[in-house]
């Protein structure tokens, strides 16, 4: 798809993708323009949006492409460039909480998948595939974020259950989720004593208080209580103290997949500025025609495609088996801050149009604070980064 600049708007032009990758891509996006581009704006100002939504997007495929077939997922012939694809589609929307809300499973449902008894996907996946059910990941604690080896809530083993106290915040989709995969203490102190339990919300003990923030309104966000909650050990995902490491492994996925959210929603600040440069006339010729305002095209799709480039070596080494985590986590840095370049100069050029409630630059711009932080924030990623690199 050529933009309004003369380049690819959608994405920069991959190696790695194939005519079934671009077939998919058309039907993502056919989906995004009938179902949601018509009320997002809508849904953004209620602060939700249907939760049939996930049905919807169950039944084209989105809520179970790189999942179990025998789980109700979709795998035949996928790769990791599917779900990159189906994050770049849907952030067209440049409604960061559609997609957190949305794609909410992605971090909830992974460890299960791969941790989890037989009996426990069987009993969980299916319903959450099909868009019924819906999932969510609890690891941040009132008392810090990404030092996870050492969180507190606390799971003690009482015969065939556990007891659970503790609280998670900024939980993404807490308030609606049925299932909560929650990272708890059931050992010692530091990495090794973590492990990963099943909570049901409608256990006794669950409570849950919705939060306000400053962007992705429309995907709910709740701190989570758990008093004295009754967990049966079936609920185990994996070996008990051994959640540490599902949980590592599961930000790097995270992370690759907010890079291609940020870097699509880069491209929807261009575009959208490049539409109204076109049109708006400032001193007898179009905004375009200033050299000041090309210079900021320039440098944003410069940016923009560096880091594409970034994010696709990435995602084909992870599709290879590869577990990059020092290029993971600076990708994430790149691509969020590419993003909140773009958004910068993009609002700039746009003025007061793009400071008025319900435009798409409007929106990413306020959430551009949420994607640095979240998953892994800039200082946690550098810092991680050198530390992969032997410093």
């Amino acid at each position: 798809m050529t933009g309004v600049l003369g380049f690819n708007t959608t994405r920069l032009a991959s190696p790695h993708l194939t005519p079934a990758h671009e077939a998919w891509r058309q039907t993502v996006r056919t989906f995004v323009d009938r179902e949601i581009m018509p009320h997002v704006n809508e849904w953004d100002e209620a602060g939700e949006f249907p939760r049939s939504l996930h049905k919807k997007a169950a039944e084209v495929g989105l809520i179970g492409v790189g999942y179990p077939e025998d789980l109700g997922g979709i795998s035949e012939d996928i790769d990791v460039f599917h779900s990159m694809i189906a994050a770049e589609e849907l952030s067209r929307t440049g409604a960061g909480g559609l997609v957190a809300g949305l794609m909410t499973h992605g971090i909830g449902l992974p460890p299960i998948i791969a941790l989890g008894s037989e009996d426990l996907k069987r009993r969980i996946a299916p319903s959450v595939l099909s868009g019924e059910k819906l999932i969510a990941l609890c690891v941040t604690e009132p008392s810090g974020g990404s030092d996870v080896a050492n969180l507190k809530t606390r799971a003690v083993r009482d015969g065939d259950h556990y007891s659970v106290n503790g609280e998670k915040t900024f939980i993404t989709t807490g308030m609606r989720a049925d299932y909560l995969t929650v990272a708890v203490r059931t050992g010692g102190d530091g990495a090794a004593g973590i492990s990963f339990l099943l909570v049901e919300t409608d256990r006794p003990g669950v409570s849950r208080t919705p939060l306000k923030k400053m962007g992705w309104w429309m995907s709910d966000t709740a701190s989570i209580h758990f008093d004295d909650v009754k967990v049966p050990v079936e609920n185990l995902i994996g070996i008990e103290n051994q959640g540490f490491l599902g949980i590592v492994a599961n930000f790097n996925m995270e992370r690759l997949s907010m890079s291609a959210q940020a870097v699509a929603f880069a491209r929807v600040c261009i575009e959208d500025a490049a539409i109204w440069a076109r049109e708006r006339h400032t001193f007898g010729k179009p905004l375009a025609k200033h050299q000041v305002i090309r210079h900021k095209f320039s440098e944003m799709v410069r940016r923009v495609n560096a880091t594409s480039a970034y994010l696709d070596n990435c995602a084909w080494r992870v599709k290879n088996g590869q577990s990059p985590i020092s290029d993971l986590s600076l990708l994430k840095v790149q691509a969020t801050r590419t993003m909140e370049f773009c958004a910068r100069e993009a609002m700039q050029i746009l003025g007061g149009a793009g400071f008025m409630r319900g435009h798409r630059v409007e929106r990413i711009y306020r959430e551009v604070r949420v994607m640095a932080i979240g998953g892994g924030s800039e200082e946690i990623m550098n810092d991680l980064a050198a530390r992969q690199m032997g410093l």
